[in-house]
């Protein structure tokens, strides 16, 4: 073998100790971002729950047919485009909220449930954990993985959505609210869609 000859063989052998060096790394990275994600995402997206999460999507105004616009919508209807926080952006419409996402969370409600998951961005399927979270902290989720979406559980997400009407059928906060009634048949419609994968 020549000198040359030598000297390729070995440079060839570091460039694959290196190679091996850095897909080693990426893979380790990768595995602590699934891991991270895990973390982040600690329920489980049943049928049911999903139907909820929509439901509470119906009655917020933040449906939009079931697209991710929904996630991106500020209080008053407006949009915004940078998911990787919540953008804390007051708006004044009939009532002065800072409310965002597709479960319109204010940047408090926010902030301690996100630290609470080790939620590290606004993304939908973090606002989806979020939201469940909160279902879950009102005593709901169990409730409506039982028995779907009763009154029971409305009453229990009325203190968290106004939008969510009390065993009175009124908003804990005196604004809109949707009737029992019209937030069953959206959850009942849905789940359906959803079970039968349309």
């Amino acid at each position: 073998m020549t000198l040359g000859t030598s000297i390729q063989a070995e440079r060839a052998a570091t460039r694959v100790d290196q190679a091996q060096v850095v897909a080693e790394a990426l893979r380790s990275q990768d595995r602590s971002e699934r891991s991270k994600d895990l973390k982040a995402t600690p329920y489980t997206i049943t049928p049911e729950r999903r139907a909820l999460l929509n439901t509470i999507r119906y009655a917020e105004g933040t449906w939009k047919d079931g697209h991710d616009l929904g996630y991106r919508t500020l209080y008053g209807g407006g949009l915004f485009q940078d998911l990787s926080r919540h953008p804390e952006r007051v708006v004044v419409k009939r009532y002065t909220s800072a409310a965002a996402g597709a479960y319109q969370f204010l940047p408090s409600t926010w902030q301690e449930t996100a630290r609470s998951l080790n939620l590290p961005s606004f993304a939908p399927n973090h606002q989806d954990q979020a939201a469940l979270h909160l279902v879950n902290k009102r005593g709901a989720l169990q409730e409506v993985d039982r028995h779907g979406l009763t009154r029971t559980a409305m009453n229990r997400l009325a203190p968290e959505w106004a939008s969510f009407p009390t065993h009175a059928g009124l908003s804990a906060y005196g604004q809109p609210v949707k009737s029992h009634a019209e937030l069953l048949a959206f959850y009942e419609s849905n789940l359906l869609e959803l079970r039968q994968g349309t």
